[in-house]
């Protein structure tokens, strides 16, 4: 279960629909993972990173597909550094959820 707040303007009205009287915040965790692998893409990002096969601290191997630039994509992190990304919870397996890539973290 994750937590959500919702902010809504003083002087705003109840609606069923998008408006921009609303203000969703939705947390995350973040968590680093060993990259494993490369996956290609497909589509627009043919020729490009598709995905990081990448491997957390307890051995999940889980794949982050979403959250590069298109920069990232043409030089994605190489096979073996530690990259850093965020997640919204995990499943009962243990996977982060919506696993999002957010930096390379720089080793000391």
């Amino acid at each position: 279960m994750s937590l959500q707040v919702i902010c809504r303007g003083s002087g705003s009205v109840q609606r069923g629909r998008r408006t921009d009287d609303l203000l969703k915040v939705k947390p995350y965790l973040d968590a680093e993972a060993l990259v494993i692998a490369h996956v290609p893409g497909k589509g627009k990002y043919e020729g490009m990173l598709g995905a990081l096969l990448v491997e957390d601290g307890d051995g999940r191997r889980f794949r982050i597909g979403t959250g590069f630039t298109d920069a990232q994509r043409r030089a994605p992190p190489p096979v073996g550094s530690l990259v850093t990304f965020k997640f919204q919870g995990r499943t009962d397996k243990g996977i982060p959820r919506f696993a999002s890539f957010l930096r390379i973290r720089e080793r000391e």
